[in-house]
């Protein structure tokens, strides 16, 4: 009888063995065998990042002033210019967790460049070693661009670290990418209504 001992795989091993992964077909089981898995885009829209598309109307009653719908699961927000015509989509940073999440309906109240920012008392209590200022500029955790909203403390911002789009890993605000706050910005007004659900 021979010892079969696995010997650890070096780097040139586990190279060529992912290469052979990743370069396999994607197959999904059947009852009947396996088949090919089908192509999703045939029925249902999506653009590159894979978010989907969405219509205003279950969400609002109207356009009037634009509208913003943040959805906290898939992480996206969603706009629409009062006119209708123009449509974005945009990945996000949501909160770190439920208790942290505000859903709901409320509005843009004060639009700012290079905002400033203090913490909260609550995240200070979370975050003893946090600042309790940062001014406007590159290390500002609400990026280039805020939009505030009618619940105190609340705001959709852009980011310094692109790291957290896309993951549940902020205080309670919503983050976009600094190049997409910044076009935002451009199409949103006070009082454009906002949800988040």
């Amino acid at each position: 009888m021979t010892d079969n001992i696995l010997k650890p795989l070096n780097r040139r091993g586990f190279l060529a063995g992912a290469a052979a992964v990743i370069g396999t077909p994607t197959f999904a089981q059947t009852i009947d065998g396996i088949e090919m898995e089908r192509d999703i885009t045939a029925s249902t829209r999506r653009n590159i990042s894979s978010f989907r598309s969405m219509t205003w109307q279950p969400y609002f009653k109207s356009l009037r002033n634009g509208a913003i719908l943040v959805d906290i699961d898939s992480r996206v927000l969603h706009y629409w210019s009062g006119d209708g015509r123009t449509y974005k989509l945009y990945p996000s940073s949501v909160p770190l967790s439920e208790d942290l999440t505000r859903r709901g309906r409320t509005s843009i109240t004060r639009k700012v460049v290079g905002p400033s920012w203090s913490p909260t008392a609550n995240m200070l209590r979370r975050n003893p070693d946090w600042p309790r200022y940062v001014p406007p500029g590159p290390d500002n955790p609400l990026g280039t661009h805020a939009l505030y909203l009618g619940w105190k403390y609340y705001r959709i911002h852009g980011t310094h670290d692109a790291r957290k789009i896309g993951r549940k890993s902020s205080n309670g605000c919503i983050g976009l990418y600094n190049e997409h706050i910044s076009e935002l910005f451009s199409f949103a007004k006070v009082g454009t209504q906002v949800l988040l659900i």
